[in-house]
């Protein structure tokens, strides 16, 4: 499947993106891209998105990427005749897992390093895969529920 190559771009991208930082900034060291808005900071993550840690840690969360990541080309391969809006999302989201899940297979966490502000409030640090991700999910979301063709209405059956 075509699609794939973007899956390989966002994993190539994402790869690259996480090598830069971790030869450029010492761990927590942030900088500034715009003042107060947007730095580079350099965090592992070993937990899931937005830091979040559950009992089994790293071995968890590899097996659950392992299996998920499986499903998801399954659920391509299965799509492989639809919109070309669910294929892109689900290639990105693919892109996305698999970016993050060489991370835990071969350093035990996540490279994080896109870090936006406002003042004082932070969201958290993210990176490249985690976009796609969520880009890939977003996509799907709205393919979904607002392009999808709505199942007969069971009153005109009747």
């Amino acid at each position: 499947m075509k699609i794939l190559a973007v899956s390989a771009v966002i994993v190539c991208f994402d790869q690259i993106t996480k090598t830069l930082i971790k030869n450029s900034l010492n761990l927590f060291d942030s900088v500034p891209i715009i003042e107060n808005f947007f730095h580079f900071t350099f965090i592992k993550n070993s937990g899931m998105a937005f830091g979040l840690n559950f009992p089994g840690g790293i071995y968890f969360f590899t097996t659950a990427s392992l299996i998920l990541t499986c499903i998801l080309f399954w659920m391509l391969w299965r799509e492989r005749n639809s919109s070309i809006y669910i294929r892109l999302a689900f290639a990105l989201i693919i892109g996305g897992a698999i970016g993050n899940l060489i991370d835990r297979i071969l350093y035990g966490e996540v490279v994080d390093f896109l870090d936006f502000m406002i003042g004082d409030y932070h969201w958290y640090v993210f990176n490249l895969a985690d976009t796609s991700v969520s880009i890939g999910m977003g996509i799907l979301l709205i393919q979904t529920l607002f392009f999808s063709p709505k199942p007969p209405n069971m009153e005109s059956l009747r």
